[in-house]
């Protein structure tokens, strides 16, 4: 497998993603049978992407990072992909956006979409992942999109029970960290993605994408089935996904 964007990490990866179009849902399917024999990652591929396709990917690629870490799955191996991935979005994502062809920007995106492709394969993801398959099956909107608008959400969700993790992420981000309490420093992270989702073009609010009120109770149900929710740090039920989608809208 040779990817031609920067974000899904599906060259190295164990997990699909099946849209059933009859219920509009996302299903995930895993298996280490998924995993391609042999991927190769050239930057100079990643040119072809249009713009939106490049922010959302990119955005891919740092929720894949940042749930990873978090993940209730998490492990010493997965944690080095995940920091790094993070820390590369941030350095080079919106330069990919001012200066398509700069080569340097785009290694550094096609290494970050790498190893975070490589840390969720093996900490699987948290509940970011598992309510956007579920927006994206309803409407067939990109997924990347879909996980910059929910994942400042998300972030501030966990990091109200356990805020410790996101302390080195926001490091690897660039967030100044030291001496301050961790649930202030996941609240930086969580308003860091935000403004770089603001900068590489990414809507603020589910609602701008077509979701309303009526869907969410829907959606909140729908996400509880996915594989990725197993591994999000909170225990979450029902209630909680609706009241983070309706943050979102």
């Amino acid at each position: 497998m040779i990817p031609s964007t920067s974000g899904t990490g599906a060259d190295v990866s164990q997990f699909c993603i099946i849209t059933d179009t009859t219920r509009h849902v996302k299903v995930t399917i895993m298996g280490r049978a998924l995993v391609p024999d042999i991927s190769i990652t050239d930057p100079r591929l990643l040119v072809t992407m249009p713009e939106w396709l490049n922010a959302a990917t990119g955005l891919d690629a740092l929720t894949h990072g940042i749930e990873a870490f978090v993940s209730r799955a998490h492990n010493a191996l997965a944690d080095v992909h995940a920091l790094n991935a993070v820390g590369l979005v941030n350095q080079h994502l919106v330069q990919t956006m001012r200066a398509p062809d700069d080569p340097e920007a785009r290694t550094g995106m096609a290494e970050a979409a790498l190893a975070a492709g490589l840390a969720f394969t093996n900490a699987i993801l948290g509940a970011t992942h598992a309510m956007s398959h579920q927006v994206g099956g309803l409407l067939d909107a990109p997924h990347g999109v879909i996980n910059g608008i929910l994942l400042p959400h998300v972030i501030r969700y966990n990091a109200a029970s356990s805020p410790d993790r996101f302390v080195a992420l926001a490091r690897s981000a660039g967030i100044p960290v030291d001496g301050l309490p961790a649930d202030e420093v996941a609240e930086a992270l969580a308003d860091q993605v935000r403004a770089l989702a603001d900068e590489v073009g990414v809507p603020r609010s589910l609602r701008s994408l077509g979701i309303t009120e009526e869907h969410l109770g829907v959606l909140a149900q729908n996400s509880l089935e996915d594989a990725c929710l197993t591994t999000n740090p909170r225990p979450t039920d029902a209630e909680d996904i609706e009241r983070i989608f309706r943050a979102a809208l």
